[in-house]
């Protein structure tokens, strides 16, 4: 077994090495640290879901000293940049969870963009209908079942990246998220969610249900609510 993930050219293999050195000297996001403190405390348990190079990931790790934080990532080759990361920095308190949350357990697809030169597009790696050349196969998993699993007892943050799967994974936590009730960072993009199925009314519909809503972020710490998506 090399350093390299298996089936990657040259090219590949060099743009694999500006990806991994991007995750371990490089940190993405600080402009939303006096955000994240606000929800992210010493304890804290968080979870990163679609937590891709760990850029998100180091920063829940810092603030969060004496919780814990999860780290989901299915795509072999991003969780294996996150590993070396996380590795690299000593983050102790980081859990990679190789697997994806949905609404059921099983298999899925994960399909992800690879550029005519042969770089791969891990970070728009995606679930649902299959648009790319490199594809495997992830464990997938519900949310609620992975909190029984593990006796989580309290729940602070959540953060979700997974270009289009997000309902999906709120159906499948439906019970520990509205048990536990915690601030959620998401992306939510149509286009991506109707590749899966889905659609942004239906995502907003179901949060609305749980009771969430919307707010932009205006800087600092301070968020705005909005009417509406």
């Amino acid at each position: 077994m090399g350093f390299f993930p298996a089936g990657l050219a040259w090219r590949g293999r060099a743009m694999y090495l500006a990806h991994a050195g991007k995750a371990l000297f490089r940190q993405h996001h600080r402009e939303l640290l006096p955000l994240l403190g606000r929800f992210v405390d010493t304890n804290a348990v968080v979870l990163d879901i679609g937590a891709h190079a760990g850029q998100f990931t180091k920063l829940f790790a810092r603030l969060a000293p004496a919780g814990q934080v999860f780290a989901f990532e299915p795509s072999s080759y991003a969780r294996s940049i996150l590993t070396l990361a996380v590795r690299t920095h000593r983050l102790t308190n980081v859990t990679i969870v190789a697997s994806a949350l949905g609404d059921a357990p099983g298999q899925a697809t994960l399909s992800t963009p690879v550029k005519a030169a042969g770089s791969v597009r891990f970070g728009l790696a995606h679930l649902g209908a299959a648009t790319a050349a490199r594809t495997e196969v992830v464990p997938v998993v519900p949310l609620d079942q992975f909190a029984a699993q593990h006796r989580l007892t309290k729940l602070s943050f959540v953060k979700a990246e997974v270009e289009g799967w997000e309902l999906r994974m709120l159906s499948g936590g439906a019970e520990t998220l509205r048990g536990f009730r915690p601030p959620l960072l998401l992306e939510l993009v149509d286009n991506h969610l109707r590749r899966a199925g889905d659609t942004l009314p239906a995502a907003w519909s179901t949060l609305q249900a749980w009771g969430y809503a919307p707010h932009a972020w205006k800087g600092g710490d301070r968020l705005t609510p909005l009417a509406s998506l």
